[in-house]
C-alpha cells in the first residue's frame, strides 16, 4: 500500500522558505510512472493545488506561485520536496503532499500544519 508521509516546521516567519518533505513509501519514485503534488487547504477554505513534480521530468505549478514555488524530487531517499520562498502569513495552511496530477490524486498524506507568523 502506497503512503506518503509529510514532515516540516510547523512555524515559519513571514518572508521566510517554507521547505517541506514527503516522504513515500509502497512505490518507488524513481520507478514510478505518477505524478507527485502538494495540495495546502487554508482556515475555512478548499483544497487548492499548489504545483506537480511529472514522472516525465520537468514540474508544473500554479500560476500564482510560478516564482516563489519549486518542487523537487531526491530518488535516493524516495521523496519529494516543496520550498515556497518569500511565505506570508496567508500561507498558514494544512499541506499536503498526494499521488497523482493536481487534485486528481489516488494517495495522500495525513497533513502537516504550517503557521506562518507575521
Amino acid at each position: 500500500q502506497v503512503q506518503l508521509q509529510e514532515s516540516g516546521p510547523g512555524l515559519v516567519k513571514s518572508s521566510q522558505t517554507l521547505s517541506l518533505t514527503c516522504t513515500v513509501s509502497g512505490a518507488s519514485l524513481s520507478r514510478s510512472d505518477y505524478d507527485w503534488s502538494w495540495i495546502r487547504q487554508s482556515p475555512g477554505k478548499g483544497q487548492k493545488w499548489l504545483g506537480t513534480i511529472l514522472h516525465s521530468g520537468g514540474s508544473r505549478i500554479d500560476t500564482p506561485f510560478q516564482s516563489r514555488l519549486t518542487i523537487s524530487k531526491d530518488t535516493s531517499k524516495n521523496q519529494f520536496t516543496l520550498h515556497l520562498a518569500s511565505v506570508t502569513p496567508e500561507a498558514t495552511a494544512v499541506y499536503y503532499c498526494a499521488r497523482g496530477f493536481g487534485q486528481q490524486y489516488t494517495y495522500r498524506g495525513q497533513g502537516t500544519q504550517v503557521t506562518v507568523s507575521a
